[in-house]
C-alpha cells in the first residue's frame, strides 16, 4: 500500500474519532488534543512521510469544516449531513479538502482514492454515494461554482 493511502486511513480514522468525541461530548473538544491522543496509540514505526500527509490532512480538514460541510450540503441531494455514515462523512470531508485546497492532487486520483476507501470501510453503496458527490463537486470546481481560497491551505 502507498504512502498516501496510508496517510488517507490515518486522516480517515482520526475524523472518525474526531466526529465521535464532538458529538458524545458536552464540552469542546480540541482539534491538538485529539490528534496527540490520536498519534500516541498508533504504531511509533508510521513513517514521517505518511505522518506528515496525515497531519496536512486532518489539520487542514478540521480547520476547514464548517465550509467542507457547507459543501457537502450543497451537493449531496436529499442527504442530511446528520444522515449520512459517520465513515461516508469522514471521507467526503478528507476528500473535498484535498479536491479544493490541495490542488497539486489531480482530482481523479482523490476520488478515486475516496471510494477506495468508501469501498474498504462502508457499506456496499458507500463507494458510489462517495463517487457521485465528488463527482459533482468537481465538475463544480470545474466550473468555478466552488471558491478555492488559499489562504486556508494548510
Amino acid at each position: 500500500m502507498g504512502k498516501r493511502r496510508r496517510a488517507r486511513e490515518n486522516t480517515l480514522q482520526f475524523l472518525y474519532q474526531y466526529d465521535t468525541l464532538k458529538e458524545s461530548s458536552s464540552q469542546g473538544v480540541s482539534t491538538d488534543d485529539v490528534l496527540g491522543l490520536f498519534w500516541a496509540t498508533k504504531e511509533s514505526d508510521v513513517e514521517e512521510e505518511v505522518r506528515e500527509f496525515s497531519n496536512r490532512l486532518i489539520t487542514g480538514a478540521c480547520k476547514n469544516i464548517e465550509g467542507i460541510d457547507d459543501i457537502i450540503n450543497r451537493y449531496s441531494e436529499h442527504w442530511r449531513l446528520s444522515r449520512m455514515s459517520t465513515i461516508d462523512r469522514n471521507i467526503l470531508r478528507m476528500a473535498i479538502y484535498e479536491l479544493v485546497y490541495l490542488r497539486d492532487i489531480p482530482p481523479p486520483v482523490t476520488i478515486n482514492e475516496a471510494v477506495e476507501l468508501a469501498k474498504k470501510y462502508g457499506t456496499e453503496e458507500s463507494g458510489a454515494f462517495v463517487n457521485g458527490i465528488l463527482d459533482r463537486i468537481r465538475v463544480a470546481l470545474d466550473k468555478g461554482e466552488v471558491e478555492y481560497d488559499k489562504r486556508s491551505d494548510s
